[in-house]
């Protein structure tokens, strides 16, 4: 997986308890950073897709280890072959820099097949 700029940035920052909502323009330039992301309301989303169910879970629990470092946690839909994860900041009511700083990092670990 190649990481861009952006990418890398995203990765190096941690979520905070105050995050700021992030304006409509650092939306789609955060989500052009991260193929495959999409916004879905007052949320970000993607699908990874595996070979079998261990993959997926092996995932999974790739994703708990973040939300734990972070203290931010995802919605997750999980099937026997794939993972929706969707990141939204409750708290703001709205897409926030935590959003995407843990969808970075999920990113990182995501073998996806798209």
């Amino acid at each position: 997986m190649t990481i861009n700029k952006r990418h890398a940035e995203l990765l190096a920052k941690h979520c905070t308890k105050k995050p700021k909502p992030v304006s409509a323009g650092d939306i789609e330039f955060d989500l052009a950073a991260l193929p495959g992301w999409k916004l879905e309301g007052k949320s970000i989303e993607k699908t990874f897709k595996f070979k079998d169910y261990h993959e997926t879970i092996a995932f999974v629990n790739g994703i708990a280890e973040i939300s734990h470092k972070e203290n931010h946690h995802p919605d997750l839909a999980v099937g026997y072959n794939k993972c929706v994860v969707v990141y939204t900041t409750h708290d703001a009511a709205e897409v926030t820099e935590n959003d995407f700083i843990c969808a970075a990092k999920v990113e990182a670990i995501g073998r996806t097949k798209d």
